[in-house]
């Protein structure tokens, strides 16, 4: 167990029943040992009077022959609890009780509630056995567990090591990531067998990964036993699906496990499709929520046991315990649906990082577009590109032309109707072959203030942060809340500001007025389509919920690119070009006519990243950008959040590392009590604030520990008002 850290002088149950909490450790015995305290609880089970064992306490029960103590992770999420606790095994529980099961234990029990050598008391709470040992390093009275739930090993060693590494990364509990990662006992599914595992398939041949540069000798590198690392920016079309499933087949290949992470159920099901079609049923397992709890528990089950060594599934499914992994994947790792909202919120993308290290395994990072973070992978030489040559993107990609704010204004069609002339005949056109896709920004886009004359954003002259106008009062910083007053732009000296939106609903109105001939659908939020037919159709979609569509669209329309670059975030024009290229991913290739208009300013980063379809290249220009401003990923940064004196108490008994940076805090927006509350928001009627602390390269484990370190501490005294702590918030404005 050489990945378990060092732990509190074990309290020897879990919490205050049978095991060591904060309030009972005067009852240890510095001189005391292990064996002789086993002997004294012993001693005592042959003197006392019960007739038998009570399942409850097991007390006058007779002790296991050999390794009698179980070290337990108790179902426990609160950090001053984070550590293991020792538990007494009763004989009749040594054939079952082995490490890896779940288990019951009573936790709670204070020293001085001991009973025929037992500790009693305290309430019932969920747990793992972590390990089977001969003694403990606890003096006092041992608790005995309770029962055990089931004789499935569900924990593994490996499984256990990644999930402390997840915990201490992201300053959590390893109760909490626990919880994450091994999904609700369904009793019905356990008692059912796994099938056989097949044998492993014959490496697939090449396929559309020809037209990449380095595809085929990634496959037989994979089919080999390698471990290779890429970052792939896939060409648009329907093919990624099949190049992900052919990565997952020619590891299989070498007899190995493979592992695929994707943003939702939509796109799991077409990865799904894809292995199906290529090797057949039986070889792959399907974690997503969608399947319901019994089917998914019965799938990871087969995973762990063995009979299946690939998954496909959505972000639950990156600590799916596949054995002998070979390659870990993830799909589109710029998506927020990669960030795990319950504590210790971790991503998709860094997990995998963790377990492609940790099991030496391969890696591939694949999406049409290209994060910061997937270029620094490359920048810093971890993994390799995997990129197509200009020819095949020329021939993959859609013409993209492009309408900006001076065309607009002279256009009398768009002034009539928001539709540009180029974009009303793009529309008009496509309609004649195919339907027609158009993407507008979703409803709550709350766009960030930029310039009104060139469009760059305003930010903070201090710590660069962005500026915000709150109920169009003075100008002031989202970070560390200086007022900015007397604005003018470095780029271009103008002093206006610029912020609206036009939401989807009235653009599919305006569209249905323009065509009145051509039926008009709507994906978003409240029904998404998966996919539509190819006859010719309107579909208006945020983006996001883009269905596919049969043969692919005619032709495609971005409206209001502006306001997707406007948005409060450090990441608006890396997510504003995510979104286009997914969108224009579905449109057919210049060479069957397919083209996409975007309603954005045409000399603008992003928007020319678009033009020349270079998502890596706009990539690295971003984290060149904040290499030198000091931004995330380069620097690593932490959230915050509670009331203002909750918050400035907790920021003092910090222990920060010398070069953390402590930026604000500032005030967060109240909550809508008519609103449903998202995750981080305050509760209603309350005033929070929140402070980013900032650190350079190789002091972010330093900043998780010394953050965690204060939280536990904090709980440990009694809390007081919540403070909420995030590693490395997806939104940081």
């Amino acid at each position: 167990m050489s990945d378990i850290p060092p732990r509190l002088p074990l309290s020897v149950v879990s919490g205050r029943y049978g095991a060591v909490s904060s309030d009972d450790r005067q009852s240890r015995d510095p001189a005391g040992g292990g064996p002789e305290q086993l002997a004294l609880i012993r001693e005592s089970v042959r003197k006392a009077k019960v007739p038998r064992a009570k399942p409850r306490t097991w007390r006058g029960a007779a002790l296991a022959g050999e390794l009698p103590v179980a070290r337990v992770v108790v179902n426990k999420g609160v950090l001053h609890l984070d550590q293991f606790f020792d538990y007494a095994v009763p004989e009749e529980l040594d054939g079952t009780a082995l490490p890896g099961v779940r288990v019951r234990v009573r936790f709670g029990a204070g020293a001085h509630q001991v009973r025929g050598g037992r500790r009693e008391g305290g309430r019932l709470i969920d747990g793992f056995v972590v390990e089977r040992r001969a003694d403990t390093d606890y003096t006092g009275p041992l608790a005995a567990l309770a029962d055990v739930v089931s004789p499935e090993p569900v924990l593994s060693a490996e499984l256990l090591g990644l999930a402390r590494a997840v915990a201490d990364r992201y300053a959590g509990s390893l109760a909490d990531v626990l919880q994450l990662a091994i999904p609700p006992r369904n009793a019905r599914a356990e008692s059912k067998p796994s099938p056989e595992p097949l044998p492993s398939p014959a490496a697939p041949e090449p396929g559309t990964w020809e037209r990449y540069g380095n595809g085929a000798a990634f496959l037989d590198a994979l089919a080999g036993g390698g471990a290779p690392r890429a970052v792939w920016t896939a060409l648009p079309g329907p093919h990624w699906a099949d190049e992900l499933a052919r990565a997952v087949a020619a590891t299989l290949a070498s007899g190995r496990g493979a592992l695929v992470v994707v943003p939702d159920g939509r796109v799991a099901a077409r990865v799904d499709a894809a292995l199906t079609a290529l090797l057949g049923t039986g070889r792959h397992a399907l974690l997503t929520a969608e399947a319901g709890p019994e089917k998914r528990y019965r799938e990871w089950l087969a995973v762990r046991r063995g009979a299946v060594r690939a998954v496909v599934g959505t972000r639950a499914a990156m600590f799916a315990p596949v054995r002998d992994l070979g390659l870990v994947a993830i799909w589109d790792d710029g998506d927020g649906s990669h960030s795990e909202q319950h504590a210790p919120q971790p991503h998709a993308r860094e997990v995998l990082l963790l377990r492609a290290a940790h099991d030496k395994c391969g890696f591939l990072l694949g999406s049409t577009g290209c994060t910061v973070e997937a270029a620094q992978l490359v920048g810093t030489g971890w993994a390799l590109p995997l990129t197509a040559p200009r020819e095949q993107v020329r021939i993959a990609a859609p013409l993209i032309r492009t309408v900006g704010d001076g065309e607009l204004a002279r256009d009398e069609a768009a002034r009539a109707a928001r539709l540009p002339s180029l974009a009303w005949q793009a529309v008009r056109d496509g309609l004649k072959t195919g339907p027609v896709l158009v993407q507008v920004p979703r409803r709550g886009y709350v766009p960030r203030l930029a310039c009104e004359r060139c469009r760059t954003p305003a930010r903070c002259r201090h710590c660069v942060g962005p500026l915000e106008a709150p109920g169009e009062r003075e100008l002031r910083c989202g970070w560390c809340g200086r007022d900015e007053p007397g604005w003018h732009c470095a780029e271009c000296g103008g002093t206006r500001l610029r912020a609206q939106i036009v939401g989807a609903r009235r653009t599919a109105e305006e569209l249905g007025r323009a065509f009145p001939a051509v039926p008009v659908r709507t994906s978003g939020r409240d029904h998404v389509l998966d996919s539509v037919p190819g006859r010719p159709a309107l579909v208006v979609s945020t983006p996001g919920a883009e269905p596919v569509a049969e043969g692919g669209y005619a032709a495609a329309l971005l409206l209001d690119g502006w306001a997707m670059l406007g948005r409060p975030d450090l990441r608006a024009g890396e997510e504003a070009l995510r979104r286009w290229i997914q969108a224009a991913a579905l449109v057919r290739g210049q060479s069957e006519g397919g083209t996409v208009v975007v309603v954005a300013e045409p000399t603008l980063r992003p928007v020319q990243a678009l033009v020349r379809w270079d998502p890596v290249g706009h990539a690295q220009r971003e984290l060149a950008e904040r290499a030198e401003l000091g931004f995330p990923p380069v620097s690593r940064m932490a959230a915050v959040t509670g009331r203002p004196e909750a918050v400035s108490t907790f920021l003092a008994a910090a222990g920060l590392p010398r070069d953390a940076q402590v930026l604000g805090p500032v005030s967060l927006p109240p909550t809508d009590p008519g609103r449903p509350r998202r995750q981080g928001d305050p509760p209603p009627g309350e005033h929070w604030e929140r402070a980013l602390l900032r650190v350079p390269p190789g002091s972010g484990a330093a900043l998780a520990s010394a953050l965690k370190s204060a939280q536990a501490a904090r709980l440990a005294r009694g809390g007081g008002d919540p403070v909420r702590v995030r590693i490395d918030p997806p939104d940081i404005g």
